[in-house]
């Protein structure tokens, strides 16, 4: 299957800036879109042009798809990556419920892909969940994901509910560990992780993308690698791996960004349409990606 172009990545993170490369190293026109910087000052470090505007700003996304139209630019697909920067509330209904709503009015009628969070999982007694479990966060964040969802769903879009993300440059896990700060939550408990790969979270939306509308339009998929592990788990690899200490035991962080689940996120019907990770575990991409250990910041 082609992918659509030319395509608009809203947010150029740490997900939207690595599938916009990768959709560009494949020939696909792409434009970024972010709300700091200058069009110029980025451009010049990226090989596809960027557009500064506010997500939140309904009249600056409308002026930005009058500018493309004007030009011939109009894209075929919109992909919204943006992050609410470790914001709170204000910063969720901005950048998600705001931000998927001004997209879907400016663009009438083009596909929007939102990624999302497998965080709208409420479930703390270990059971596999699916695209059809209940989705009842407890934290007004996940539901102001939920709400941005909605307006996606309604509009024909496509949901994906990307599991914790690794890859270069980014593991808390492993960064806790190398810099001998971890620890291991005590209880009778140890709550399952969901983790996924940086570069399969861009191989995924690269294959949804090129798959035919009527197999992701208004439908919701989760993005996950194949194997959940405890959080003790994670550090015993990690111990094994580097031949190193298990770390000390510690009560859990109240204060932590996600509340406490416990549960093992199914990325069946993703995989049913074809799609395979290149990292199906963290065990595996600690030894199969020769970057993921160099890169994370000591």
């Amino acid at each position: 299957m082609s992918l659509p172009s030319p395509l608009l990545i809203a947010g150029l993170g740490y997900v939207g800036g690595a599938l916009a490369g990768a959709l560009a190293a494949r020939g696909v026109r792409v434009l970024g879109m972010t709300k700091s910087g200058s069009d110029a000052t980025l451009s010049d470090r990226r090989p596809y042009p960027v557009a500064s505007c506010d997500l939140g700003d309904g009249e600056a996304v409308k002026a930005l798809a009058e500018r493309l139209a004007a030009t011939g630019d109009s894209p075929a697909g919109v992909v919204h990556c943006a992050s609410s920067g470790r914001g709170g509330p204000e910063a969720y209904r901005a950048v998600f419920v705001a931000g998927t709503r001004h997209l879907i009015e400016a663009f009438p009628g083009v596909p929007v892909f939102f990624t999302s969070s497998t965080s709208v999982y409420p479930q703390t007694d270990g059971s596999t969940v699916t695209e059809d479990s209940a989705t009842e966060p407890d934290r007004e964040t996940g539901r102001l994901l939920l709400a941005a969802e909605a307006q996606v769903l309604d509009a024909g879009g496509t949901v994906l509910r990307l599991a914790g993300l690794y890859g270069p440059g980014r593991s808390v896990h492993l960064q806790k560990y190398l810099a001998g700060t971890a620890t291991i939550e005590s209880g009778p408990v140890s709550r399952l992780l969901n983790q996924l790969h940086r570069d399969d979270a861009v191989g995924a939306m690269l294959h949804l993308l090129a798959l035919p509308s009527e197999q992701v339009a208004g439908r919701i998929f989760n993005v996950v690698d194949d194997t959940p592990i405890t959080q003790r788990q994670c550090y015993e690899i990690l111990a094994a791996h580097f031949a190193g200490p298990l770390p000390p035991e510690s009560p859990p962080d109240p204060d932590r960004k996600r509340g406490w689940t416990h549960k093992a996120v199914s990325n069946a019907r993703l995989r049913d349409t074809g799609w395979v990770p290149r990292y199906p575990s963290f065990a595996g991409a600690l030894t199969a990606d020769p970057e993921l250990i160099s890169s994370q910041p000591r």
